[in-house]
């Protein structure tokens, strides 16, 4: 699979722009501010129809103009699909393939399997713990349709929840039979997210430890923990024991929303402990691996997406990330990089067909 030409039009600083690509290695180069970024969002746009960067989707259209469009021609076992993902001003967002638009764009979510590796991954070390669970929800949503169901009505009872904690505690009252209708769904949907969540962390940590011994020539000992409540008693009893605490403070306490990843560096938090260099090697290692698993799960090979992702890399991890870029597991590779001779000629040594898009 590849995307072999990406249009796009009013679309964050570009006026119209076609591309036509290579089918393994995409380079774009140029100054900061040039729009680099933005044709690897809106290659993302195609996957996901939404942005990477800034999930306000009215602001991703130009400036002074009132849409945009995004549209892309792939090459998927030896036949032709276009996505068009296109947003007018006041109006809902429309995603079509092959000219047919999505009800439900969640229906799309894995058709067009894609990996993005950004300096913006940093989230991931020093935000909260949503950061942390949106990246497992999206790693196994992009191979698991039923997963993304339970997630979304998982997250909806959740709201009704706390809006009826709430009602109780703005009206004085508490009816325990209507919020046990809450309980009785929340049990159910959480149960089989922790279930799944538990069973792919099993098969992704040890590839991920691959990925960062690769990278990091070996030399550091990395851990990826899943922590949650779960772990030690059922969704129903900590329901259950956590009631009074919940009608206290009107809301959930308790429940998979509440799950983490601790990511660690010789038993120490990555987040204070390692280097630049060492959580940016980390944040690529989990991207990899994610590639990997997707790779794996599904029949297509994802596109990889990488932002800017040779600098505060020394040479030695900057060859090691080539080394890995270099055997025959990936396809489609698009890379952004302010230096254009560093990407030149780290490219090179890949021996694989190359473009470089100068902007």
């Amino acid at each position: 699979m590849y995307l072999e030409k990406l249009s796009v039009l009013n679309f964050k600083n570009f006026d119209s722009q076609t591309f036509d690509f290579e089918e393994k290695i995409n380079c774009f180069v140029g100054k900061n501010g040039v729009g680099k970024t933005n044709v690897l969002d809106a290659i993302y746009y195609l996957s996901f129809a939404k942005s990477y960067f800034n999930p306000i989707a009215v602001q991703n259209i130009k400036h002074n103009e009132s849409f945009f469009v995004v549209e892309g021609e792939y090459a998927i076992n030896e036949r032709k699909e276009k996505i068009i993902c296109s947003l007018k001003r006041g109006q809902k967002k429309i995603l079509k393939r092959n000219g047919k638009a999505y009800e439900k764009f969640s229906d799309h979510i894995g058709q067009i399997p894609l990996v993005i590796i950004s300096p913006s991954d940093r989230d991931l070390v020093i935000e909260g713990s949503e950061t942390r669970r949106r990246f497992i929800d999206g790693v196994i949503s992009q191979q698991d349709k039923s997963y993304l169901q339970d997630l979304i009505a998982y997250n909806k009872v959740l709201s009704q929840r706390n809006a009826l904690l709430k009602y109780f505690a703005a009206n004085r009252t508490f009816d325990a039979a209507n919020l046990e209708v809450y309980d009785d769904q929340l049990i159910s949907y959480g149960t089989r997210i922790y279930e799944k969540r538990k069973a792919f962390l099993e098969k992704f940590i040890p590839i991920f430890n691959k990925k960062y011994e690769v990278i990091s020539n070996d030399v550091e000992q990395v851990n990826l923990v899943y922590k949650s409540q779960l772990h030690i008693s059922s969704l129903k009893d900590l329901l259950k024991n956590a009631l009074e605490k919940d009608k206290v403070l009107q809301y959930t306490t308790v429940g998979i929303h509440k799950d983490d990843l601790s990511f660690e560096i010789g038993e120490y938090p990555i987040k204070k402990f390692g280097s630049q260099g060492q959580q940016k090697s980390y944040l690529i290692a989990l991207k990899l691996a994610q590639f990997e698993f997707i790779k794996q799960q599904s029949n297509l090979t994802p596109i990889l997406l990488l932002d800017d992702i040779f600098d505060k890399l020394d040479e030695s991890r900057v060859s090691h990330i080539i080394d890995l870029v270099n055997n025959d597991e990936f396809g489609q590779i698009f890379i952004t990089d302010t230096h254009s001779d560093r990407t030149e000629n780290a490219i090179k040594q890949s021996n694989k067909p190359y473009q470089i898009f100068k902007l």
